[in-house]
């Protein structure tokens, strides 16, 4: 039986978008001194939203020294528990605006509403809130006893998770007392823009955040400023080893969280159902703009047609089309040069042999679209089983036993997240043992919490984000 939804659209009549936007230094939004702008649009329906400024060198700099003047005269000057205040009430601030923020998102990234209201724009103030109260207790994080901050942090953050990036990096820099010059994705800088106008409500004294919209060129710049202590980027492992490559030889401290190629595992005695529905949710959340996405699917031999036959039928009833209809599973994909990418990883598992699936679904028109996808008959040598996707494309690679699914599962140049699906605890921990991971989830996936770390090994970047642990990259402690 197949449930029919009628369109259940959520208004756009909350967001007030602007036909321009200016740089935010200093707490006010400012002209750039080279004055070119670039457009950012809707990828399921390819209308510009708005025209934002393209940063340069000039306009970093002008950031950077407004953001030293901020740390210096005010900021590390304002003892803990004030510090605190002011995140506090910027948490408040982004739920009480949080349908706003949750229709911005949607569309200028194209994922669903219903994951930018219950999962991006909730966690985004929870970061907030979580980091507020470690704001007065630094001396207790670890991390010896007199911590001290870097200073000036220079963020860059992806075009995934705009929001939810923007605070998982600016929340734990400002309650470690560093000032913070953030560079969003070029394809979605109107929530960062946004959170600028959040900035000026809660009161933040000028400088202490400062946003430069911008391209690669803006972000370079940025990275390379000598007036920068600290780097924090979360995107590609190409730009990441660029960045590391970068700041050899100078002081700047580095954080790094990178590309991923998951592996999903599938013991025989997984719960089945409840299985396929963590694979969905692994794969095909957020379009599988996800670094940590569970993109190959290692499945137990003697389980793996019963397991295809309920993904199939799981697979034919999401929902894709309107990113901002309440119904809608599968949004759409962030930009034009994206859908090249996964069309053409895509195409190589044709070209190499391996079966695809998709179910029949009717993409629109307009924008960028692609349907969720899984291939059967992967090896480890397929492009799609080694290369970073993201996008809904799920490799299925079988296995016998279980030392032959950690050794395919960790056959990867990447080390960020891994899940584990089985009924035998001895069997979760002896797996979570032996893969080289930052993250592993046991009978779940794609989980978070600000109070966990998060990141990874070897080309998935390194230091961690969130909880305790995160803390650390944006102090100097005396240890």
């Amino acid at each position: 039986m197949k449930f029919e939804y009628a369109p259940a659209p959520e208004s756009t009549a909350i967001v007030d978008i602007q036909s321009d936007y200016n740089l935010f230094i200093d707490g006010k939004f400012v002209p750039s001194k080279g004055g070119k702008r670039f457009a950012t649009m809707n990828p399921a329906n390819e209308q510009v939203l708005a025209k934002v400024t393209q940063g340069t060198a000039a306009d970093v700099d002008r950031a950077v020294k407004a953001a030293t003047n901020a740390y210096k005269k005010t900021w590390s000057k304002l003892p803990g528990a004030d510090r605190g205040k002011y995140l506090f009430r910027i948490a408040r601030i982004l739920q009480e605006r949080a349908r706003e923020f949750a229709v911005l998102e949607s569309m200028d990234n194209g994922k669903p509403i219903r994951e930018t209201r219950d999962t991006d724009i909730p966690l985004a103030a929870a970061h907030f809130f979580y980091h507020a109260g470690w704001a007065d207790k630094l001396e207790h994080a670890g991390l010896g006893a007199n911590p001290k901050a870097h200073g000036v942090v220079g963020q860059i953050i992806p075009w995934n998770f705009p929001l939810l990036m923007l605070a998982w990096k600016i929340a734990p820099a400002l309650a470690t007392g560093n000032t913070v010059v953030l560079k969003p994705a070029e394809t979605t800088p109107l929530t960062a823009l946004l959170f600028a106008e959040v900035c000026q409500q809660a009161e933040l004294p000028n400088g202490v955040v400062n946003i430069v919209t911008g391209d690669g060129a803006t972000g370079s710049a940025l990275v390379n400023h000598p007036g920068i202590q600290k780097i924090a980027f979360t995107g590609s492992t190409e730009v990441g080893k660029l960045i590391a490559r970068s700041v050899v030889g100078t002081k700047k401290a580095l954080t790094l969280e990178l590309g991923g190629k998951g592996a999903n595992i599938v013991f025989e005695d997984a719960p089945i159902d409840e299985t396929v529905e963590g694979i969905i949710n692994g794969i095909y959340f957020n379009q599988g703009h996800v670094c940590c996405a569970g993109s190959r699917l290692l499945v137990q031999e003697n389980i793996k047609d019963e397991l295809i036959e309920k993904l199939k039928r799981r697979m034919s009833m999401i929902r894709v089309g309107d990113p901002l209809d309440k119904n809608t599973d599968l949004g759409a994909i962030n930009s034009k040069a994206q859908l090249t990418k996964i069309q053409e990883l895509a195409q190589s598992g044709d070209t190499e042999g391996a079966e695809r699936w998709s179910p029949e679904c009717q993409l629109p028109e307009k924008g960028f679209w692609f349907p969720p996808t899984f291939f059967t008959g992967v090896s480890q040598s397929h492009r799609i089983a080694r290369e970073e996707i993201f996008g809904p494309v799920l490799s299925v690679i079988t296995f016998r036993t279980p030392s032959e699914a950690i050794e395919k599962a960790n056959n990867t140049p990447y080390g960020l997240s891994a899940g584990i699906w089985t009924d035998k605890g001895s069997r979760i921990l002896w797996s979570a043992q032996q893969l080289k991971a930052g993250v592993i989830w046991a009978n779940t996936f794609n989980k978070f919490d600000p109070a966990s770390p998060f990141g990874g090994y070897k080309e998935s970047g390194w230091g961690r984000e969130g909880g305790r642990h995160g803390l650390a990259a944006y102090l100097k402690g005396d240890m």
